[in-house]
């Protein structure tokens, strides 16, 4: 007799829930491609993207994923021999530079391991130490969902001003877009790349790319394909070259209704409180759990965390374990460890990751951690106690406060 008859919990760092709002905007049939109604919507996608990217520049939609962004960032900006600066801080920025390597790009890297931020210093020195303005663009990511590490963007571009360097400044909101802050415009970022999948709340398969004068202008030196081109996609008034072909058309259906709720029903700033606040909650199960046994955050400082997702370390076989018995036992999926295993030893069993991006409330949340817990218990897995007493303690004062209109969170009362 098993306990596990009941709706499904999906945990996992991205593709994240999808609202039934979404799918349900989603469930329609195929609409007319070239006069009408979807070709209205689509131009009302423009500004609420650029609202949730905080930029007044440009904004360009791809049929593909996270990667397909990477490869259009790089397409539209630069060309084979030219140099570029990574700042890898877990799995996903390297994997952006080995894709440049591919495309003939010059890659210097960075590496500050799976526990440690980019450090505006080095920055700073690398710059300088390039006299000749060799490298032409600066590449990372603000959250790495392998690591679970936040970048400082503002202070990664007052590094490359302070070093008087022109490189391009080129950020990954892949898994951060929506649920961390993120200001484009003011942090001085050139070109942002983000996907639909994470805290969009959107079924994975479009991507974005935002980018400013700067970064056309480093476009006209380019020769990017006729798909990655970027200029008739954000610039185009004939519907089809936006898409170098036929939309994605339910796709922009669903995008329409998920940002109707990030936009225009619970707000940016609201939903970056929102997530900080559930982010904590997590934080605090994981640390009573650790007061007892092994288990710890991969990033110990709460404040060099993003709130989209949490990388906990169990000590071998106990990963692995707790995973299998929740998606078994309980229907709740959470997400493998990435990039974070000691040689020899399967990363997916010292590692999980819980995902607590876009689509999340107290209810969702609780349900996963209730799970894990009860996934120690039943396992006997050594562990501190006291982690639900501990979320719904945070969870709880944001309610208060925000009933009492004391918080201080951005938006998070509206």
């Amino acid at each position: 007799m098993s306990l596990n008859f009941g709706r499904t919990q999906l945990s996992i760092p991205g593709p994240s829930v999808i609202p039934e709002r979404v799918l349900n905007a989603m469930h329609r049939p195929s609409p007319n491609i070239y006069h009408g109604e979807l070709i209205d919507m689509t131009d009302t996608l423009f500004p609420d993207l650029k609202a949730v990217a905080r930029t007044k520049h440009e904004a360009a939609i791809y049929i593909s994923n996270g990667h397909g962004s990477w490869e259009a960032a790089l397409d539209n900006t630069l060309v084979a021999g030219d140099r570029i600066l990574v700042l890898t801080t877990g799995r996903f920025a390297a994997g952006w530079a080995e894709m440049a390597q591919k495309n003939g790009i010059i890659t210097d890297i960075l590496d500050f391991g799976m526990q440690g931020e980019a450090d505006p210093q080095k920055l700073e020195e690398a710059l300088r130490a390039d006299t000749e303005g060799n490298i032409k663009a600066v590449l990372t990511v603000q959250a790495d969902t392998a690591s679970s590490v936040i970048n400082d963007i503002p202070a990664l571009r007052k590094a490359i001003d302070n070093a008087g360097h022109d490189a391009l400044f080129m950020v990954d909101c892949i898994a951060s877009l929506g649920c961390d802050r993120f200001e484009m415009d003011d942090w001085g970022v050139d070109v942002m790349m983000t996907g639909c999948q994470k805290g969009l709340m959107t079924p994975a398969g479009i991507s974005f790319v935002f980018f400013n004068d700067k970064a056309a202008k480093a476009h006209k030196r380019a020769n990017p394909s006729f798909y990655w081109d970027w200029t008739l996609r954000a610039n185009s008034e004939i519907f089809y070259q936006k898409f170098a072909g036929t939309a994605p058309t339910h796709h922009l259906y669903g995008l329409r209704e998920a940002l109707d709720i990030l936009v225009h029903e619970e707000g940016i700033e609201a939903a970056w409180a929102r997530h900080e606040t559930i982010a904590k909650s997590v934080w605090a199960a994981v640390d009573a759990w650790g007061n007892t046994g092994a288990m710890h955050h991969n990033i110990a400082d709460p404040k060099k965390r993003t709130v989209a997702v949490s990388a906990v370390n169990t000590g071998v076989d106990v990963a692995g374990k707790l995973r299998s018995w929740c998606e078994t036992h309980a229907g709740v999926t959470l997400g493998i460890g990435l990039g974070l295993a000691e040689p020899d030893t399967p990363q997916w069993d010292q590692h999980f990751r819980i995902g607590h991006m876009g689509h999340q409330n107290i209810a969702m949340v609780m349900a996963t951690l209730g799970s894990i817990d009860t996934a120690l218990k039943a396992q006997d897995i050594p562990h501190g106690s006291g982690a639900l007493d501990a979320a719904s303690t945070i969870l709880a004062g944001h309610a208060v406060a925000c009933i009492e209109g004391t918080s201080t969170g951005a938006g998070c009362c509206t």
